[in-house]
């Protein structure tokens, strides 16, 4: 009944290296599902990795609802990985780079270079580079510590005079562009960092030789976890947490295959790779996830996919403001095919709205240049109450959140860090304004973070709405975060950890009572990943029963269904396409009375049982039943999704009948309601009333 969750998270990593096999897509479009899957790799051996290998480290042999210990999964995650590397640099060197040779996006060496393209680039290094560079000599006693996911160059040196080489060590600053364009090699041309460095590097050690030298990555463990104390300084425990996860033990080592196998061997033991560490021997460059800006970069339209623009959502009115817009009903958007700019411009009008009394925000992940955090700041800067709930176990986006928070604290914003003990991960937004004598609240409840970057490459749901019981919830709900009291009471919201797995195994158990009467039983929804135990057994025990269960799972799916019937009746497809799919939408049948909900949660133990998330109902019907039309697109897609298999692989939909492109289909969508919209006003008369400024 279970599928062990990396291999299944490593399948749904073989997906998107898929895409990248497509002939069909332009160059810099695979070239970009490449540079993905690089960068899913990267986290996946920080997180995953890191913690499997200090499970077995701390001598545990407890094993995973699959029935493997950590040294096994270890075992099969080295195997799967060490294909999918092989495979993803065959394609990389064999096919993707001859293309973008032609196209004359490759990479230039040193060894190409004309004389006085070489002198202009020493020039370069000697100017922009050489004073950035900080070599390492690590045959000392307390060698330094390396830093994770940086290109590094090794080199081993030798003076005239000695009889040994030493090993030094120069890590390349991040700061530096990876691909160092010059106006000496035209045009677009370019060379690789770590190649323009190794050429003239030789210059820092004056009365030594350089023996071998040759770049290399060392990953380590980012699995690394605050201990909240009592009275403690959450935000300098953070900082702490930064510091040692630059630090943490050695998980990987990519070096280039040609390195010599000797010299391969000191940069492992230098770095501090035990006999546990993955050591990968790359047939090409390293870092490929610096590739992923070509694809955004400007120029080469050519190579590059269709542009699509986001319409403006149908059900928002630009020349009302947005409470007006709230006030004529809830309001769905579905982003990126709509824009996410309303959502925005509710909390900036919100910040500059004379009524407006109080704001009321959880962030998790913002944009660096975050239109939100700035529109808080003003909002109490001008004396509004303003509370953010800034999330500062946010993985990765940690520092980021740190400085924000400071940020909004520095402007008078009431902050809190999350709450003890888990994560705050919903999606939410509670204004309250005052309007003819009394206090109104205006909510947004989304699926996806409050940051604009994102929302243009996310699929996300938003609603915006004014309806009294949903606000009602929400201002419970952040009276219970930021009071600390317990997530009860509530009228329409189901908050995790506290209502919302019970109230989901309440309705798969009723689907299930259904299919045993003998009536119409449903179960459809849409998710990042599936591994929660208990909401698995309920699925299976309803698909045994014989409800259909239809899942659009992007990643993990860690449930094979146990019985050959309830295989018949389940379907899990998986759909990687342009956009990262990321909103969540649960539909149950309810014997003709739909319910549907979307929810800032996947079913997962972490996000049910350890996080702050929230499932919201959506009661208009019209938004209703277009949730479940963006729902049923899923399902009806056989051009960019896999069928997930009860072994835990991935194959191909069967395409039967015309090509159905889920993204695509909801792009052209927004775009035909945006321009109906359109048509009707311009066919709305208005009759232009004589001024009466004279009078």
């Amino acid at each position: 009944m279970f599928i062990n969750r990396e291999m299944s998270w490593l399948e749904f990593n073989q997906r998107v290296l898929d895409q990248a096999y497509r002939q069909d897509l332009p160059l810099l479009e695979r070239v970009k599902f490449v540079a993905i899957c690089a960068s899913n790799l990267d986290e996946f051996f920080q997180v995953r990795v890191g913690g499997l290998m200090l499970l077995r480290q701390s001598g545990k042999v407890t094993t995973d609802a699959s029935g493997l210990t950590p040294s096994e999964q270890l075992g099969l995650i080295h195997s799967r990985v060490d294909r999918m590397v092989t495979d993803q640099y065959a394609l990389m060197n064999s096919e993707l780079m001859p293309l973008m040779r032609e196209a004359r996006l490759s990479p230039m060496t040193v060894r190409e270079l004309t004389p006085a393209q070489h002198a202009m680039l020493e020039e370069l290094f000697a100017t922009n580079i050489a004073p950035l560079l900080t070599p390492l000599a690590m045959e000392v006693e307390v060698p330094p510590v390396l830093p994770s996911l940086s290109l590094i160059m090794a080199l081993e040196l030798q003076a005239e005079d000695a009889k040994e080489a030493r090993f030094v060590a120069v890590p390349l600053p991040d700061v530096l562009p990876r691909r160092v364009h010059a106006a000496a090699l035209g045009g677009d041309g370019y060379v690789m960092l770590e190649d323009l460095v190794g050429a003239f590097i030789g210059g820092l050690f004056p009365g030594e030789r350089v023996v071998r030298c040759s770049p290399f990555r060392v990953t380590r463990n980012g699995d690394i976890a605050v201990v909240e104390e009592e009275g403690g300084d959450f935000a300098r425990e953070m900082e702490e947490m930064l510091v040692a996860r630059k630090f943490s033990d050695c998980v990987r080592v990519e070096i280039p295959k040609e390195t010599d196998p000797g010299f391969a061997r000191a940069i492992a033991r230098v770095v501090g790779a035990d006999e546990h560490a993955a050591i990968y021997r790359v047939p090409g460059l390293l870092r490929l996830v610096d590739f992923f800006p070509m694809a955004f970069e400007p120029g080469h339209d050519n190579y590059k996919i269709e542009t699509w623009l986001p319409a403006y959502p149908i059900g928002v009115d630009p020349s009302l403001s947005m409470f007006e817009n709230m006030d004529q009903g809830d309001i769905l958007i579905n982003n990126p095919y709509e824009s996410y700019e309303p959502v925005v411009k509710l909390v900036e009008e919100a910040a500059a709205d004379p009524d407006v009394v109080a704001i009321k925000q959880v962030l998790y992940r913002t944009a660096h240049k975050s239109r939100f955090i700035s529109a808080l700041c003003r909002a109490a800067e001008s004396g509004k109450q303003v509370t953010a709930l800034v999330e500062l176990k946010a993985r990765f986006d940690e520092g980021h959140n740190l400085f924000q928070a400071e940020r909004l604290q520095r402007a008078g914003v009431q902050v809190v860090y999350g709450v003890k003990g888990f994560k705050t991960h919903a999606k939410i937004t509670l204004i309250v304004r005052r309007e003819n004598g009394s206090l109104r609240r205006y909510c947004h409840f989304g699926t996806g973070n409050y940051n604009e970057s994102t929302a243009r490459i996310y699929t996300d749901i938003s609603l915006l709405t004014c309806e009294e019981n949903l606000c009602a919830d929400a201002a419970q709900f952040f009276n219970s975060v930021t009071g600390l009291t317990r997530l009860m009471q509530f009228r329409r919201l189901y908050p995790s950890p506290a209502m919302m797995k019970a109230r989901l195994l309440s309705l798969i158990e009723a689907e299930q009572a259904r299919a045993v009467r003998g009536e119409r039983a449903v179960i459809e929804a849409k998710m990042n990943s599936l591994n929660d135990t208990e909401i698995i057994r309920a699925l299976d025990q309803a698909a045994n029963a014989g409800v259909h269960i239809r899942l659009n799972i992007r990643g993990i799916c860690c449930w094979s269904p146990s019985t050959e019937r309830a295989r018949q009746v389940v379907r899990i497809v998986s759909i990687v396409d342009r956009y990262l799919e990321h909103a969540r939408i649960f539909c149950f049948h309810n014997g003709g009375e739909r319910l549907v909900y979307i929810a800032s949660a996947d079913w997962m133990h972490r996000n049910l049982d350890r996080r702050v998330e929230l499932m919201i109902p959506i009661l208009d019907p019209g938004v209703a039943q277009r949730v479940c039309e963006i729902l049923e697109a899923c399902f009806r897609d056989n051009t960019q999704a896999s069928l997930i298999l009860p072994d835990g692989t991935s194959a191909p939909v069967e395409r039967d009948g015309k090509p159905f492109r889920m993204q695509e289909y909801l792009y052209r969508q927004a775009q035909q309601r945006a321009r109906s919209r359109e048509r009707a006003n311009r066919q709305t008369l208005e009759p232009h009333l004589p001024s009466r400024a004279h009078e």
